[in-house]
């Protein structure tokens, strides 16, 4: 193999036009070929299930957010996240209506308590939304169709997304059978299912009447809202009237435009919580140990083959030359090694998504992202490698 490619080189636009050098240099040694596919592709896995994960918990905690059918949001300039909201005075809320732009307001309660398992016993924390089911708040699937199942003493709706632990409440009901449960040592029934999905917050969702709310949590006060939402009248620039509600109402009140609550949200988790950076440092060893086992191979490559491109330099090839020839096999490397990384992220999604019923799917961004640093990845391994071609000085041979 070797001579075939001393051979060739004499002859290197035949050559370019049949098999490119770096290809020949990388299949010579098959094993050492699959090690370092391996290796990338598990470098790509890495990366992939960090930000997959960490996409994941801030989808998953902002899709109720998301779901708030309002223009303007009030909560406690106290709150940090929906994990821990402060209350505020209703009245706080109702002020806004003395704007000219705001068509209507709504407040919602929420809070966390325990669910009883029906079948086991066993309690589980689960968070529960109470508002008045005169106006639906919420675009998801399953709560506009049973807005006057709402109204009945002691009903919630089910969020049918939510863990296996809290029991098949699901599967029952759909099954036609009376679902009933205990929450905060309060006899409930299900009168209806919602969608809306588990979170790193909270793995179940109930929905209810804000009387209802009150009943369950009777340590609450009423008109001691959580979240406070403004629909404005059509027309009406919600940025604009968001500063005026800002410069209108106390201080102690935080006045966000959808978006902003959004982003407040999403912002909390990435750099207020531990978990944001721990998915951000995993995604940044995934990269570092690629990087360490790309170059570990293409050092090894130019080694072997000292003599070799001495040789080259001595009949007249630069160093630029030389460095063409690693990257492209680092370009050659990274493009096939992100193929089975990319096949078996799908895989370990799925799996990922079965087991914790997170949000955790694959993206056209996050594809091209991890294609991206696998090729930064090994371009600087072979970048680094490069540097062992100095010393193959052609005087050592001749």
């Amino acid at each position: 193999m070797i001579n075939e490619l001393i051979a060739g080189i004499f002859q290197p636009h035949k050559l370019n036009k049949k098999i490119p050098l770096s290809w020949l240099q990388l299949t010579r040694e098959r094993t050492r070929l699959a090690v370092a596919l391996a290796g990338i592709g598990f470098a790509d896995i890495l990366m992939f299930m960090q930000l997959g994960f960490r996409d994941a918990l801030y989808f998953s905690n902002v899709r109720f957010h998301s779901s708030l059918q309002g223009d303007i949001i009030l909560i406690n300039s106290q709150s940090n996240a929906v994990l821990s909201m402060k209350s505020f005075s209703q009245r706080r809320l109702y002020k806004a209506l003395d704007l000219p732009t705001v068509q209507s307001v709504h407040g919602i309660y929420l809070d966390y308590t325990s669910w009883k398992n029906p079948e086991t016993g066993r309690p589980r924390s689960i968070l529960v939304f109470g508002f008045n089911p005169e106006v639906n708040l919420f675009n998801l699937p399953g709560v506009q169709e049973n807005l006057e199942q709402l109204k009945l003493p002691d009903v919630v709706l089910y969020d049918r997304s939510s863990r296996v632990e809290y029991g098949p409440i699901a599967a029952n009901f759909d099954q036609g059978k009376t679902v009933t449960a205990e929450v905060r040592r309060r006899r409930i029934k299900v009168g209806g299912l919602f969608t809306l999905g588990a979170s790193f917050g909270a793995d179940g969702n109930l929905i209810t009447s804000d009387i209802n709310f009150l009943r369950i949590f009777n340590n609450r006060q009423r008109g001691l809202i959580d979240i406070g939402v403004i629909k404005l009248k059509p027309g009406a620039n919600a940025t604009t009237v968001t500063q005026d509600l800002r410069n209108y109402l106390p201080k102690e009140i935080n006045v966000l435009t959808k978006q902003e609550f959004i982003d407040f949200e999403r912002n909390y988790w990435a750099s207020s919580t531990a978990i944001g950076f721990i998915f951000t440092l995993g995604t940044i060893m995934g990269f570092i140990v690629g990087t360490v086992i790309v170059y570990q191979i293409l050092y090894t490559e130019v080694a072997d083959h000292l003599a070799e491109y001495a040789t080259l330099k001595a009949i007249g090839y630069t160093q630029n030359y030389l460095l063409k020839v690693i990257l492209q096999e680092a370009l050659i490397l990274a493009v096939i090694g992100y193929m089975p990384g990319f096949t078996f992220a799908l895989f370990m999604y799925k799996t990922a998504r079965d087991a914790t019923l997170l949000p955790v799917f694959m993206s056209l961004g996050r594809a091209v992202t991890v294609l991206i640093l696998t090729m930064v990845m090994c371009f600087i391994s072979g970048a680094i490698a490069v540097r062992k071609l100095r010393s193959a000085d052609p005087a050592d041979i001749f």
